[in-house]
This record gives C-alpha cells, sequence and structure tokens, in this order.
C-alpha cells in the first residue's frame, strides 16, 4: 500500500472540494495536523473516519486504499488486493504490539523489584517505606492490566478443537489459565474449552 500515493490522493481530492486541511479536520474531529500527516503519506487515517472521510470526499473506500477513482472493470481485483494490504499491516502492527507487551511488562516488573527492594533494605521511615511499595505497585498493576488488553486486541485466539479464530473478551483473558500465550479459553463458535493459541491472522478456513 503506497501511503504517498494516498496523500496525494486525499490532497488532490481536498482541494477539488475547496476545503482547507482545517476545514477537512473540523468536519472529522481531528487536527488539521493529522490531515497534513495523511497527505505527506507519514500515516494512515483512523480506522475509524475512514467511511466518513470518504463521504466528506465523495470516493470509495477501494478508491481511498488504491490511491487513485479506481475503474469498475478493476474493482474487485482492486478491492481484494488492497484487503490484503490491510491484513498485512494489521498484522505488522499487532506484532508490534505484542513486542510492546513484553518490553512494559518487563519493565514494570523491574520498577516494582527495584522499590519493594529498597525498601525493605534501606533505612527509612515506615511511611516512607510504605509510599515506596505503593509507588512500585501502582505503574505495576496498570502496565499489566495493558498488557492484558494488547494480549486481548492484539491478533486472535485460535481454537485448538474447531480452528476458528476470534477476539475474546478482556474478563475471559484476564481469569483464563494460559503459558505464555496460549491460554484455556471457551471458543465463541464451537463453545468448548479448549488451549488456545495467539495467532497473528485473522483467516478463518471453516467459516
Amino acid at each position: 500500500m503506497d501511503q504517498v500515493k494516498i496523500g496525494n490522493f486525499i490532497k488532490q481530492k481536498r482541494k477539488e472540494k475547496k476545503l482547507t486541511q482545517s476545514e477537512l479536520a473540523e468536519k472529522l474531529n481531528v487536527t488539521d495536523r493529522a490531515i497534513s500527516k495523511w497527505e505527506n503519506g507519514i500515516c494512515m487515517p483512523d480506522s475509524g473516519i475512514i467511511a466518513e472521510l470518504c463521504k466528506i470526499l465523495n470516493i470509495t473506500i477501494n478508491d481511498l486504499f488504491s490511491g487513485e477513482v479506481v475503474d469498475m472493470k478493476d474493482s474487485e481485483k482492486r478491492l481484494e488486493k488492497n484487503l490484503l494490504e490491510i491484513i498485512k499491516i494489521k498484522e505488522q502492527k499487532d506484532k508490534q504490539l505484542l513486542s510492546l507487551e513484553i518490553f512494559i511488562g518487563i519493565l514494570v516488573s523491574i520498577i516494582l523489584f527495584v522499590c519493594v527492594f529498597v525498601a525493605s533494605y534501606i533505612e527509612i521511615k515506615e511511611i516512607y517505606r510504605l509510599l515506596l511499595i505503593i509507588a512500585g505497585f501502582i505503574p505495576f498493576i496498570i502496565g499489566i492490566a495493558y498488557c492484558l488488553r494488547i494480549e486481548q486486541t492484539a491478533g486472535f485466539y485460535e481454537c485448538e478443537k474447531c480452528r476458528h479464530k476470534y477476539i475474546p473478551t478482556f474478563k475471559s483473558v484476564l481469569w483464563a489459565m494460559h503459558v505464555n500465550r496460549t491460554r484455556y479459553l471457551k471458543c465463541t463458535k464451537c463453545g468448548n474449552k479448549s488451549w488456545n493459541k495467539k495467532v497473528l491472522s485473522g483467516g478463518n478456513k471453516n467459516d
């Protein structure tokens, strides 16, 4: 997916509609800096506003991801290509998030260990000792909660029984037994509980 081409296309269509970056930003409830980043190919619009952006610019989503107005004859072929590109981008982002999860987990664990170690072995008043331990636990709890959110939403879980791939609820991820990235979960399709492993691709061959 050519982000520079897409950015130029957004810019072209915006100008055809006689809209400034600020005016388009206001319609989409984003900053004009965000519009500038799109048009310069630095990043893509968030998925939640793509439909509204296309409506304002009077283009299709297929046009947007192609970076040009797509001929109806080529529409189906181009759509398939764009969908594959979107899936690839999502997999890359999910992979980065899962790496970030490991980093955050290690970082907050080190912070907690240091705070508890210092509180245990340095001569300080009891109130300061307690505050130091609390100071270690606060980022640890927040960090672990964020890691669990990443674990829930990045990629998919694959049912061991029916091979269905799905995103479980945060609650089920929180309470599920797990070994590394494999969790004992109830499949949303077949309803069986089994050890479901984390995968990046969401294609379901059996659907």
